[in-house]
């Protein structure tokens, strides 16, 4: 009986303090270490913001697929990294006006589940040290390799393009990883910029007399691409390693999850690992 009434108490502790998704996220804006700006991304997608949560999933990308783990869990709170309803902003107009069936069932589900998902990119990446490259440091174990003025800048032991690419791919269990470039191209001088920061940037950071390669999430494919192919071909010792988009920046939200369980202990916290989309079909 005495287990019984410990238990009874515990579960009326946890009840009277369970947390609203909006007081996480205001613990989350207090801890960030960053001035909170607007406007931003970082905002509420799907959800009642005052609904009490039963647990964490945090995110690389709000799928489907994660948005029913998630639930299954009993995880009610989704904190995702990148866009939840196909486009930057998490527009849904035109989609709503198309009565498109992808976006109505994934809302249903949200609604009928009673999850909440708010996303976290722009102050993630402005929190000092940079919350994604981080963790993307880590899990490569280049940290003794990071220029500490320059953390986007890495100088590797003498490899080839090909075994360096091979390396990433294995640390990362990348499925699609493409390459350009010669594959026996030896290099040093590496730059690591995580998901899709655009052809400017990338194309700049590929200019620098200190980076032989450049690794990325994604870019459209007449853009960087088409930029170190001819690079290459004019003799130039440039090279590119598309990493695609989940895996070159989900290790920096299983940081920001490790992060977050640091101040909100009232519930479970968790990472939940994207799906990459991708497989190779067989030749």
């Amino acid at each position: 009986m005495k287990y019984l009434i410990a238990s009874l108490l515990a579960t009326s502790c946890f009840a009277q303090e369970a947390l609203t998704a909006q007081q996480i996220i205001d613990r989350i804006q207090k801890h960030v270490g960053v001035k909170w700006v607007t406007p931003t991304v970082d905002t509420f997608k799907a959800g009642d913001p005052g609904e009490k949560i039963t647990g964490v999933a945090v995110t690389m990308m709000a799928t489907f697929d994660v948005i029913k783990r998630a639930a299954a869990e009993g995880k009610n709170l989704v904190i995702t990294h990148e866009p939840t309803f196909y486009s930057h902003q998490d527009g849904t107009a035109q989609l709503e006006a198309d009565q498109d069936a992808v976006l109505a069932e994934k809302e249903a589900f949200i609604r009928d589940h009673h999850m909440v998902v708010w996303r976290f990119h722009d102050h993630w990446h402005k929190r000092q040290p940079d919350g994604i490259l981080q963790g993307m440091v880590d899990a490569l174990g280049w940290q003794k390799y990071q220029d500490a003025a320059q953390p986007h800048l890495f100088v590797l032991p003498e490899q080839s393009l090909e075994s360096l690419a091979g390396d990433v791919k294995q640390k990362l269990a990348i499925v699609a990883m493409r390459a350009v470039g010669d594959p026996k191209m030896k290099v040093t001088k590496v730059a690591l910029m995580p998901g899709a920061a655009g052809s400017p940037p990338q194309i700049r950071m590929l200019e620098r007399d200190d980076v032989e390669v450049l690794f990325i999430g994604e870019v459209p494919e007449w853009e960087t691409v088409e930029y170190v192919d001819d690079a290459s071909s004019e003799g130039r010792h440039k090279a590119l390693v598309l990493m695609t988009h989940i895996p070159s920046e989900q290790a920096g939200m299983k940081e920001c999850a490790d992060w977050i369980k640091t101040f909100v202990t009232e519930v479970p916290v968790a990472f939940v690992a994207a799906q990459q989309p991708f497989w190779l079909p067989k030749s």
